[in-house]
């Protein structure tokens, strides 16, 4: 004998064997980018020290990584909330949609600027969005002249500019599944790619070929992928100051004794310039929150109050203390009626 169900019942026992499962997690699960990762961290700990709630679990994951995790489904086998250092790709989207993921809330949590960190024990470093681009691209113009590409043939800094170093171009940076690389090739190589006008000229012919040329970064160990270990990256510079880091400004403002940011078109990367935007690798982060979740997996909603607190993203707030640039006042509160509402974003 088959069961019929009504669409009703069906919603019904689906919530309820969501619930059943449930049952077997009683804490918030977290996953994501190791930018956001110290600051949902840190809102964790408050949370799990004023609140009859768990401590809420926190992954760094990436912000590509965690994603995947977040898109893959609903349910106690899930996480609850996705960090990233950067927002949501339409593809990513389409993939939770696809996955029944249907309400995610958007929440901006603040800002930080992308670092090209050095050590304190080398000189300082002084670097344009044209320069960084002909470091690590692997295809350049070439240096002969002509709108031709070329593998790129820098091997020394000053091969680019001779007011550059003599030294070896190496930078560690993160890998392709990190925001925080998704961030750096978007405004920093897409940024230095641009000043030459007949590269800029292709995008609006094609796209994907314009996208390729200016977010491509060479692969013949100019640039070390350090994986989505920030720390890794400082001990690196210490090893050898004659090697670049790339990172969040908030690691560079808790490492401030060993590694200090490279100035980028002139401007330093501080909490002011990046605050005001003037600095141009400055980018938004956003934790994303499954609304199915909440109510099932106990204390979703508490623990976005704690992190749009003004005493957590405030201007005088904890995470400030953490190196997160806070937001406008008018945004924090925008944001915070997001969070407190539970409003789904429509798309991307």
């Amino acid at each position: 004998m088959k069961l019929k169900f009504s669409g009703l019942a069906f919603l019904l026992l689906a919530a309820l064997t969501f619930n059943l499962q449930a049952a077997g997690r009683d804490y918030i699960y977290a996953v994501g980018s190791s930018t956001v990762y110290p600051f949902t961290t840190t809102v964790a700990e408050h949370f799990g020290k004023a609140t009859k709630f768990p401590t809420p679990k926190v992954e760094s994951t990436g912000t590509g990584g965690g994603m995947k995790l977040f898109c893959e489904g609903v349910g106690v086998n899930h996480p609850d909330i996705e960090d990233a250092s950067r927002r949501i790709k339409p593809s990513e989207w389409e993939r939770c949609q696809k996955n029944g993921v249907k309400d995610i809330v958007e929440i901006k949590i603040g800002y930080d600027g992308i670092v090209i960190a050095y050590s304190r024990k080398a000189k300082p470093w002084n670097l344009s969005l044209k320069q960084i681009w002909l470091a690590l691209a692997k295809q350049v113009p070439d240096p002969k002249g002509g709108n031709k590409l070329i593998p790129n043939p820098y091997k020394n800094w000053n091969q680019i500019d001779p007011k550059l170093p003599n030294q070896a171009i190496r930078v560690y940076g993160p890998p392709p599944t990190s925001g925080t690389r998704d961030a750096f090739v978007e405004l920093a190589m897409e940024g230095g790619c641009k000043s030459f006008e007949w590269i800029k000229a292709i995008k609006k012919e094609d796209k994907h070929k314009f996208k390729e040329i200016c977010h491509t970064i060479r692969e013949d160990g100019a640039y070390i992928e350090a994986g989505e270990n920030d720390t890794l990256i400082v001990r690196k510079l210490e090893a050898d100051p004659t090697t670049l880091g790339i990172f969040g400004f908030s690691f560079l403002d808790q490492n401030i004794d060993l590694v200090a940011g490279a100035t980028v078109n002139g401007i330093e990367p501080t909490f002011e310039n990046i605050a005001s935007g003037t600095y141009p690798l400055s980018r938004p982060l956003y934790i994303y929150v499954k609304k199915a979740h909440v109510g099932v997996i106990p204390g979703i909603k508490e623990f976005l109050q704690e992190y749009t607190s003004e005493k957590a993203w405030g201007d005088e707030g904890y995470l400030a203390d953490k190196g997160l640039i806070p937001m406008p006042e008018e945004e924090r509160k925008q944001y915070r009626k997001v969070a407190l509402e539970l409003i789904p974003l429509k798309s991307p």
